[in-house]
């Protein structure tokens, strides 16, 4: 509330002054007393960023029985999936389906993986533009490059491909984006790295899908790869990795949080500068089973984020 006294002016003042103390100091009073009551605005709450869990992860599971598999993950208490690339053989009579399914369970679907076919002109890309609208989806993302793909000529014409795919998918609500794996931190050429030859010749809305895991392996700083690259981080794969044999449950056998990866350090990163909007944990496979998998990795995921 603004004191009324702060806008009475000097001559006001001047012919007003012959009131009494009393009924003045009582008026300062009642207006003071109003100010500290007024109530407060409430805290700006704090952004919530969704757990999914890129269905890779229990892909036996899904392969057998679609339905109890999004079921299960909904009871663990997930609300994101990532459907990767079978999604793309349904009819869109069963990707309805899938989606009213979804809606019961209370999960939401805002990616897929697909194959370069999803980013090539034609019948399949305008399948795929259907499939992930009626899913509910955001991002189209390119699982891996085509095994053609090796010169840096090769590689410009794939980031023209797919600069062309994003600016076509915008009108529908949609973004195109690339998942890393291990072999795109190694140097193009000898010079640039491949995800950073991807990062310099795709627009800035394209998305960079940060897989963890295969980051840390290469030996790539995963925090300075995404200070680096500002706001395309909208999407990471929460995988971990360790040094040493599969054998040994190593490598990519370790659940989210066993691993070498600096978490702590990576999730404020991709909160503060990558503009992350959502989380999916992954696994390629443990020494448990692929459900119990999941179940633990979220658990272990609940905690962490307790903690930071």
């Amino acid at each position: 509330m603004k004191n009324n006294l702060n806008s009475i002016s000097r001559r006001n003042f001047l012919a007003v002054s012959g009131a009494t103390i009393a009924a003045l100091t009582t008026k300062t009073t009642v207006l003071a007393t109003t100010d500290a009551i007024l109530p407060t605005a409430p805290p700006p709450a704090a952004k919530k960023f969704p757990i999914g869990l890129e269905l890779y992860s229990v892909r036996s599971e899904l392969a057998r029985d679609l339905p109890n598999t999004l079921r299960a993950v909904a009871q663990m208490g997930y609300e994101v999936v990532e459907f990767y690339a079978p999604y793309f053989d349904w009819t869109f009579t069963q990707a309805k389906e899938v989606r009213g399914l979804m809606a019961d369970l209370g999960l939401r679907c805002h990616s897929t993986h697909n194959s370069i076919e999803s980013f090539t002109p034609g019948a399949a890309f305008a399948k795929a533009i259907e499939l992930n609208q009626i899913l509910g989806g955001r991002y189209l993302i390119l699982a891996s490059e085509p095994g053609n793909i090796k010169t840096v000529e090769d590689w410009k014409r794939l980031c023209g491909q797919l600069t062309l795919a994003s600016e076509q998918l915008q009108p529908h609500g949609l973004s195109a984006g690339f998942h890393n794996h291990q072999s795109e931190w190694a140097k193009l050429d000898g010079s640039l790295r491949i995800m950073d030859f991807i990062a310099a010749n795709t627009p800035k809305e394209f998305v960079l899908q940060l897989d963890v895991g295969t980051c840390v392996e290469a030996g790539t700083d995963p925090v300075a790869w995404i200070k680096a690259n500002p706001g395309r981080i909208k999407i990471a794969h929460l995988k971990d990795w360790a040094p040493g044999r599969r054998a040994d449950e190593k490598g990519y056998r370790v659940l989210f949080g066993e691993g070498v990866s600096p978490w702590k350090e990576i999730t404020a990163a991709l909160e503060s500068t990558g503009g992350v909007e959502f989380y999916l944990l992954e696994q390629e496979g443990s020494r448990f089973s692929e459900l119990e998998t999941a179940q633990r990795e979220l658990d272990t995921w609940k905690t962490f984020r307790k903690t930071t």
